[in-house]
């Protein structure tokens, strides 16, 4: 029985702040780690190989995103038998405990491969957490808010997770700056996490003076509740159907949409193109506050001309232009790398059956000097291309017009032997290392080198805000009506099982396997764009299968 609207505007309002603002602190919580998670492969990971290590801090970052589905279906459950409310102030408990403890963490110097185990163990419980909190925030606040608005309404929620990164970037970047050079090293970076514990006591003070959704309410007094809603979301037609073309026709591609729009724009910038982190947090900061509003544009848009036109114009758009945006990105940024790559084609002459594919880094790992050279090209964000050598047990380096043999002195002797090739073919993120005015020698007299970043002089600040601005916006068109979307799919009694599910495979898993992936194809086909094939892919599909296979279904009794 659909029943009819009694909750006052004034109050709907109250609902979106209070939920809004908790959801914030959570998205806060958890994006810590990812923006911190190329600085956390130094502190709790091997440093045999940096790249791996950095694959290895993606896979950790990425485990809170895997098992958010689960955390969906656990917690999703409880929401549609227990109630809205209630769920997500369990989750949000659960999210500020996990991150509050990672500021206490040891390190790798300190106790082994215990610590890493340890982080990964409370990535897990910050998964599980968030895969409660948006499937309740976004039904929370659609069923106050009438059929007419409810896009801009859970607009407002769309905007939450970058709030959370925009106050994370803010608090990291603070503390990087405010302590002196070194300190945020060495425990510095626990304080944002610990600070999360006062974000905890604030959310929990929110929520809990908000009352239960009437839609709740009275589903519950009409007797109408499910008993089962994992069954009747997973195993029952054709609400089953609509859980797997959620996800493969929305937010699958909605997932890696976003993912490239706020977080592989800041790797890229920070690993790939060696900006400084600071000119990165302010330029990628830059465009989310530019970008924010477009959330509720487009929530409210949906209201009027669909939300799935939206989130498939999205998709489309960020397919074809990635490849595109990304060199822009390159040219703006550092144009004295991308002038030095175009000049010096690298080709390494190796016998590829040596070269691993490092994704899950452990005791088990090996490095050959396939890895080494790889490792080494990829973090200074040089393309290169593969020439096979059976039997060739080490490896050639040729740079422009001079061949290094790197031959296999272990990761130091090769790393030093790139290292001078690259300078002298005037690779320009290197320089002598300076004392007191005089250049430093090292042992054998040779000249000490040391890395820099790109020079802040020769940026393109206006050409690289507008990429990032472009990147954020198709991450609003995706995201901001599909709060809105997913709870219009679904009724009701399972709406919270439902949407959540969805939702977080194709975020968690879609989305936030993207770092990981990406960063593995870059380091596995020497091409520093390649890894925007996954998201480029992903979308595409998307794309495809919701405009042949979804169509308009919207629940009314909402």
């Amino acid at each position: 029985m659909v029943q009819p609207f009694l909750v006052s505007r004034a109050e709907t309002r109250r609902v979106i702040v209070a939920s809004s603002a908790g959801t914030v602190f959570e998205w806060y919580d958890f994006y810590l780690y990812a923006v911190l998670a190329p600085f956390f492969a130094k502190l709790f990971f091997p440093p045999e190989n940096e790249t791996a290590a950095l694959i290895a801090a993606f896979a950790t970052y990425a485990a809170g995103f895997v098992v958010r589905p689960l955390g969906a279906v656990v917690l999703g459950r409880l929401g549609d038998l227990v109630g809205r409310k209630y769920t997500f102030l369990i989750s949000i408990v659960f999210m500020g405990f996990a991150t509050f403890t990672v500021g206490l963490l040891p390190t790798f110097d300190q106790l082994g491969w215990i610590s890493p185990l340890l982080l990964v163990t409370l990535r897990l419980i910050q998964g599980l957490a968030l895969g409660g909190e948006y499937g309740g925030a976004a039904t929370y606040v659609a069923e106050y808010t009438e059929g007419t608005r409810r896009g801009y309404a859970t607009g407002w929620i769309q905007t939450t997770a970058t709030l959370g990164l925009l106050l994370a970037l803010a608090v990291i970047g603070a503390c990087r700056m405010l302590l002196p050079a070194g300190e945020f090293e060495v425990w510095g970076w626990r304080i944002p996490f610990l600070a999360s514990f006062v974000l905890l006591v604030i959310s929990l003070y929110i929520r809990v003076s908000l009352r239960e959704t009437p839609v709740f309410l009275t589903m519950k007094a009409e007797g109408r509740a499910s008993r089962i809603p994992v069954w009747e979301s997973f195993f029952r037609w054709p609400n089953n159907k609509y859980v797997l073309l959620a996800l493969l026709g929305a937010t699958a591609g909605q997932g890696v949409v976003w993912y490239t729009g706020q977080f592989y724009t800041l790797f890229f910038l920070t690993i790939t193109q060696h900006l400084d982190y600071s000119l990165a947090y302010m330029l990628v900061g830059a465009a989310l506050l530019a970008g924010m509003p477009f959330f509720v544009f487009f929530g409210w848009l949906s209201d009027r001309v669909g939300r799935l036109k939206i989130i498939l114009a999205g998709c489309l758009l960020a397919a074809a232009t990635y490849i595109p945006l990304f060199h822009v990105l390159s040219l703006s940024v550092n144009p004295e790398l991308a002038a030095f790559q175009a000049n010096n084609p690298i080709w390494v002459r190796v016998d590829e059956r040596t070269c691993n594919f490092h994704v899950f880094v452990g005791p088990w790992s090996k490095f050959s000097p396939c890895d080494h050279v790889t490792d080494y090209l990829t973090k200074l964000g040089m393309s290169f291309t593969k020439v096979n050598a059976p039997g060739f047990d080490t490896a050639d380096v040729t740079i422009g017009a001079q061949t290094a043999e790197v031959g296999s002195s272990g990761k130091a002797g090769i790393e030093r032997t790139l290292r001078n090739a690259l300078f002298g073919a005037g690779y320009p993120g290197l320089n002598f290392k300076y004392v007191d005015g005089e250049p430093m020698a090292d042992g054998q007299g040779a000249p000490i080198l040391e890395f820099r970043t790109a020079n802040p002089a020769h940026i393109n600040y206006p050409v690289a805000f507008l990429a990032l601005f472009v990147l954020m916006l198709y991450a609003t068109m995706v995201y901001g009506p599909m709060a809105a979307f997913l709870v219009e799919l679904f009724p009701p009694q399972v709406r919270y099982t439902s949407l959540s599910f969805p939702y977080h495979i194709g975020n968690g898993i879609f989305g936030g396997m993207l770092p990981l992936l990406a960063t593995a194809i870059v380091a596995a086909t020497g091409n520093i764009y390649a890894g925007l094939w996954y998201p480029i892919g992903v979308a595409g599909a998307t794309f495809v299968i919701g405009a042949l296979f979804l169509r308009r279904r919207r629940q009314e009794t909402v």
